[in-house]
């Protein structure tokens, strides 16, 4: 194998230090290209700029495929940014609380809500925290229960969604292994098969609803409900929430229509799917290139709706439509920056040789079956010292895919298990943006909520640990129903333990 031996290593390693030192993906991503690129051309600095710029950043731009998944990516922006300025959420949310009257309907409401804005990882906490939390107050649910299940909601659900801005993204690194690899697998078809592997993912969206029907709590967590049940008290003494509810409304506008959520995603769905039956889905594998057609039509249409109706029910003036669409086409710039720079790094490492390198090491001396643990291990701890899920899988899945192809381990089991490992930081670390906005949206503090959530994610990162060893040896996607099964035993005995201490 060719390969440039211990110095592969040094740009995906530079990006992994920079990421959790900086929490600044752009950087760490642009100085591993970088440092990669000096060592392919000798050391020479003002060579390896030009090469950088002119051979491994220009072509990402001027690749059809990277251009119709940077076009897509603008259009999915548009649109987020429209739904969540028209406050069709929070609309939905409220007619969904009139039934609300007990402690388990709140929350499975409340785990609903966060489901049903699967659009917007960001824009969820931020939609249903603020209407969820006078009804977790009346019915003495702590703040800190509220936070974790909007948590659950967010990244966790965005990340199975092939669709959405996070799908696309994923769907973009792996398309350029399978392209290097010679693969022929659609990344469409491809994040299909991985979804039963994301189990850390699952496992943390199910454990909500099995938390509230079976009103079992453990950890800091239980504490905190017998502090609200027993003393009405929201906070402890030392909490500081993030946000001052009685200060601050967010996400509710006036004239705001339930309609304005559902309308425009059933013409998203109606669209997607009417056109990607016409090319045989789900009977035929679609190739790339008309799921990206598809998806960027029913977003457009989507759009073209959900503006009509906030024109046509008089939340926002036609200006100012078109410049919150144009706002959300902009945010997405930091996400195709970062995208483009996952792709050259991806080249780089590529062309030093790192996945032939790390085999050859390997070969022999760890199992194929390991690897998929492994690599949930380093990308759990990677996303959760960085913050950052995003730039785990820019970093991890170049290293990733070849592994499994060069060490026979299997492919889709290791990429969820990336996955797994970076929504696991994403969901569970105090510096993740969305863990943040969660103890914002909660009106909770955001210590207090990351105390009382570790112990869940934990769990939850337990019990994936043991699927992906398992899935490793069997490749089987019914490995999930094991670790559903384990999650439930896990959470009962882990009550029952609880149940029996004193909580103060």
């Amino acid at each position: 194998m060719e390969h440039m031996g211990f110095l592969s290593l040094v740009p995906p390693l530079l990006a992994i230090i920079l990421a959790v030192f900086t929490r600044n993906v752009i950087i760490s991503l642009f100085s591993g290209v970088y440092i990669g690129v000096l060592f392919i051309v000798g050391g020479r600095p003002l060579e390896a700029t030009m090469t950088t710029i002119g051979d491994f950043l220009f072509p990402q731009l001027t690749d059809s495929y990277n251009a119709a998944v940077l076009v897509l990516l603008f259009f999915i922006g548009g649109f987020v940014a429209l739904m969540e300025k028209s406050g069709g959420g929070a609309a939905l949310a409220e007619n969904s609380t009139k039934l609300i009257n007990t402690r388990a309907k709140a929350q499975v409401s409340a785990w609903l809500g966060g489901i049903i804005i699967f659009f917007s990882d960001l824009g969820t906490p931020l939609i249903v925290g603020p209407v969820f939390e006078k009804i977790f107050d009346k019915l003495k649910v702590s703040r800190e229960k509220l936070a974790w299940i909007i948590d659950s909601t967010s990244s966790p659900v965005a990340v199975l969604i092939p669709f959405i801005g996070w799908g696309v993204y994923i769907m973009g690194l792996m398309k350029k292994e399978f392209d290097q690899l010679n693969l022929a697998i659609s990344e469409f078809d491809a994040f299909l098969q991985v979804i039963p592997f994301q189990f850390y993912a699952i496992l943390t969206v199910l454990m909500v609803p099995l938390v509230a029907f079976t009103k079992l709590d453990f950890g800091p967590m239980a504490k905190a409900e017998h502090r609200v049940q027993t003393t009405g008290q929201l906070y402890w003494p030392h909490s500081t929430p993030l946000r001052k509810t009685e200060k601050e409304k967010v996400g509710k506008q006036q004239n705001s229509r339930a309609i304005m959520v559902w309308l425009p995603l059933l013409i998203l769905f109606t669209t997607l799917f009417g056109l990607l039956i016409s090319k045989g889905f789900p009977i035929k594998p679609v190739d790339g290139e008309d799921f990206r057609v598809a998806l960027s039509t029913a977003y457009l249409f989507a759009a073209v709706s959900l503006a009509l109706l906030m024109i046509g029910l008089k939340v926002k003036k036609f200006g100012e439509v078109v410049n919150i669409y144009t706002g959300g086409m902009q945010k997405m710039v930091y996400v195709t920056v970062t995208l483009v720079l996952a792709w050259a790094l991806g080249k780089v490492i590529g062309e030093m040789g790192t996945a032939e390198y790390v085999v050859e090491i390997l070969q022999g001396r760890i199992p194929g079956f390991i690897i998929p643990a492994l690599l949930f291990l380093v990308g759990a701890g990677m996303s959760l010292a960085s913050g950052s899920s995003w730039g785990t899988f820019a970093i991890m899945l170049p290293i990733a895919i070849p592994m499994a192809v060069g060490l026979d381990a299997p492919m889709m089991v290791c990429i969820g298990a990336v996955l797994s490992g970076g929504i696991f930081g994403d969901h569970s670390s105090p510096i993740s943006d969305t863990t943040i906005l969660s103890s914002t949206g909660a009106g909770a503090d955001h210590i207090d909520h990351v105390k009382t959530q570790i112990y869940y994610a934990s769990v939850n990162a337990a019990i994936a640990l043991i699927g992906f060893i398992i899935a490793g040896i069997t490749e089987s996607s019914f490995t999930i129903i094991i670790t559903i099964l384990l999650l439930i035993i896990t959470v009962f005995g882990l009550s029952k333990y609880q149940s029996k201490k004193v909580m103060i």
